[in-house]
């Protein structure tokens, strides 16, 4: 048997190495990258800006009740979880010492009656705020490459709520197609589903008054892997923080971060997946998580966002 020919051998080593290569290309679709899509996102800047309430709040995850008509922002650029509820406070600031160049505004969530309306839980619970995207534009392709970003100001420790645990999420909502298995009388068949799902961040918090931790801390929580559990992500400081999904056309996740305002970066990478073993189809939005102990006097601690903006490479 001859021996394979030098070509023959870099052939081999390429086809090899190509699945890793394939990898990390698809895992630098740094968010922001591309086009920004001016019919969805919102800087804030415009000082009438203002929320509507619209009533109780929504708990349709807790007891079904959607409690219509839902609250939005006065641009139409937000809405009220019809699943879980806004915020308590969604209100235009000004914006923090070292915000964005030029920067004026920015809003400010954060929580206290997260569950259903006048019936505390004593228990951790969350209320969601929405961009407006597949209303406005239709869910996106993976093949466009979509991709957000966003940056968060994280209030010094001593403004925290104090409780260890999940504080505030920014995930991204992604649409798939399952297969499940359906019994009928003699046969048992599979069925195409859609299912929705949503990977994302999470800042938790570790307080200093919990005897497992020595000192106050904040820790970036990724969800997720493949099979949807968290992975830890870097230690945050308080200030601000760029944060950034991308989807690739094969359906990962991309996850990034750095500290400031500034652009993520290829360095900013830190984690790619495909959350739950789902690959996906369709980008529908990306949305905020207050999180707080609701015993209805708690607040949860108050971050505040600007500029969160989508884009698409094609």
């Amino acid at each position: 048997m001859r021996s394979p020919s030098l070509l023959q051998m870099q052939v081999l080593c390429f086809v090899i190495a190509f699945p890793v290569l394939l990898n990390q290309v698809s895992a630098q679709l740094v968010p922001g990258t591309g086009m920004r899509l001016t019919k969805v996102g919102d800087d804030f800047e415009d000082e009438d800006w203002k929320w509507v309430p619209n009533g109780a709040k929504a708990s349709r995850e807790q007891d079904g009740a959607v409690r219509s008509p839902t609250g939005y922002s006065a641009n139409r650029r937000w809405f009220e979880s019809p699943k879980r509820g806004m915020p308590d406070v969604i209100r235009r600031v000004d914006t923090p010492p070292n915000g964005l160049p030029g920067s004026r505004g920015a809003l400010l969530l954060q929580t206290l009656n997260s569950g259903i309306p006048g019936r505390p839980s004593y228990q951790m619970e969350q209320d969601d705020f929405i961009m407006s995207c597949s209303s406005r534009i239709g869910a996106i392709s993976v093949a466009r490459n979509p991709s957000c970003t966003v940056r968060v100001w994280l209030p010094p420790y001593e403004k925290w709520e104090n409780r260890s645990g999940s504080h505030f999420g920014y995930r991204i909502d992604l649409k798939t197609t399952k297969t499940e298995r359906k019994k009928r009388l003699f046969f048992t068949k599979s069925v195409k589903v859609p299912e929705s799902y949503w990977p994302g961040f999470f800042i938790e918090f570790h307080s200093s008054h919990d005897p497992r931790f020595e000192q106050d801390e904040a820790v970036l929580l990724i969800r997720g892997n493949n099979g949807g559990h968290e992975v830890t992500g870097p230690k945050l400081a308080p200030g601000w923080w760029t944060l950034g999904m991308s989807v690739t056309g094969d359906g990962q996740v991309h996850y990034y971060a750095r500290q400031g305002v500034d652009d993520l970066r290829p360095q900013d990478h830190l984690y790619s997946s495909f959350p739950y073993g789902y690959r996906a189809e369709r980008f529908a939005t990306h949305f905020f998580n207050s999180v707080n102990y609701n015993d209805g006097r708690t607040w949860s601690t108050p971050f505040i966002i600007d500029d969160p903006a989508i884009f698409v490479l094609r």
